[in-house]
């Protein structure tokens, strides 16, 4: 019997619970525990399984569903008895920066600091259990929204702390998606004054952090290290070029193919689910296929621009409108099927954007819009240059409405 499509459904422990239909990636749990990274960064396109990935990870370790067996019976994880065994023994702090767009500095630190006081309320049964000092109750209570830069700088660095104390037992941060309030941040004007503030978050959070067994966070783009990451050394970045994670965000074409059978899918549509929706590369790992939009393909049962319509779309609309004569005549080619060479820096420096056409392009694959053909480099020492082209026809019908 088919599974029950839950369009949009992010939360992992309700997809079991409903017994919902979903695509194994639980071996992305084994991948990054054995990885033994301190802290890992993982950017793929927007609605690439972030965050349900990220839903998946906390039920995994912590120590709220301890003994939810339930909830990972039948998947690939639970066949391994070292896994088995540490499932739902860790405390577990979740942070999700997703649907931050506010448009001034101040909103946007209100949110994120509002996100952190509902953290502080989640465990407001600390500061009696540990007999904390006075001093360090009067801090649990200035958690809020309105807290100044320098208590949120170091507030979950504390929580942490007290976590530790308390279960005694580092804890795991993730933080999905963190790069949303720094895209709007560039786009409104406000970059430099929230890359001080989520520079300071971050450093104690990720870096300075004695109490911190692993940290994992995601986002859409590779923020330039020397913008937010310069103190964070023990930081693993893995991007769509990466060898690792390949096949844990999006659906390989087995697992589209399979989906599609248990839906009721004729043979006959394969052909065009491949093209609408196909042509995304993680290293070394191809047809890689749009998760949302095949997601919605299997309730809908027709095939759409689901993915695109999904985002206003505005600065990529922006810098491609305002881009140079050159910007212009490489997008004319992408359009007619042809590919552009370019030189890609995965480090995306904001402030470059609108004056180097590389930068351009660079965003474009990051967000999942450029594909890589191929690669030219003469010789092993030489920079590499990337052949890029329009990932699917999805993709190619979105440009077409811009211009």
């Amino acid at each position: 019997m088919a599974r029950t499509i839950s369009v949009g459904a992010q939360s992992f422990a309700k997809i079991r619970e409903n017994n919902s239909f979903y695509v194994d990636k639980t071996d992305f749990i084994r991948e990054w525990w054995d990885g033994l990274d301190d802290v890992t960064l993982i950017t793929r396109p927007r609605r690439f399984g972030k965050t349900l990935n990220m839903s998946m990870v906390e039920c995994f370790f912590s120590n709220k569903y301890a003994g939810r067996d339930d909830l990972f019976e039948g998947l690939k994880i639970w066949e391994d008895k070292k896994f088995r065994e540490i499932q739902g023994t860790f405390p577990v702090i979740f942070l999700s920066f997703a649907g931050i767009k506010q448009d001034t500095f101040q909103s946007t630190v209100e949110v994120i600091n509002q996100k952190i006081a509902d953290l502080y309320n989640a465990f407001s049964w600390l500061p009696e259990k540990l007999d904390m000092s006075e001093n360090d109750k009067l801090y649990f209570k200035s958690v809020c929204m309105s807290m100044r830069d320098s208590v949120a700088g170091i507030s979950v660095n504390k929580l942490c702390n007290w976590l530790y104390k308390y279960y005694e037992k580092k804890c795991i941060v993730i933080l999905d998606e963190y790069d949303t309030p720094l895209q709007e941040a560039y786009i409104h004007g406000f970059w430099d004054e929230l890359v001080g503030y989520t520079r300071a978050l971050f450093n104690n959070t990720f870096k300075t952090n004695p109490y911190l067994e692993r940290g994992l966070m995601t986002g859409i783009t590779r923020v330039s290290k020397e913008s937010i990451f310069s103190d964070l050394n023990n930081l693993n970045v893995v991007t769509t070029t990466s060898k690792e994670y390949m096949t844990c965000f999006g659906f390989t074409e087995r697992e589209v193919f399979d989906a599609m059978r248990e839906q009721g899918i004729p043979e006959s549509e394969k052909t065009t689910v491949k093209r609408w929706y196909d042509g995304f590369t993680f290293g070394t790992q191809t047809d890689i296929y749009n998760p949302w939009s095949v997601t919605m393909f299997l309730d809908k049962k027709e095939p759409n621009a689901y993915w695109t319509n999904t985002s206003g779309n505005g600065l990529i609309n922006s810098l491609l409108r305002e881009g140079d004569r050159r910007v212009k005549q490489e997008f004319e080619k992408l359009l007619a099927d042809d590919c552009i060479e370019a030189t890609i820096d995965e480090q995306i420096i904001f402030d470059q954007l609108t004056g180097n056409p590389n930068a351009i392009w660079s965003l474009l694959l990051a967000s999942g819009y450029l594909k890589v053909d191929r690669i030219i480099r003469e010789v092993p020492e030489d920079e590499p240059v990337y052949v890029l082209r329009l990932t699917n026809f999805e993709v190619k019908r979105m440009f077409y409405g811009m211009v």
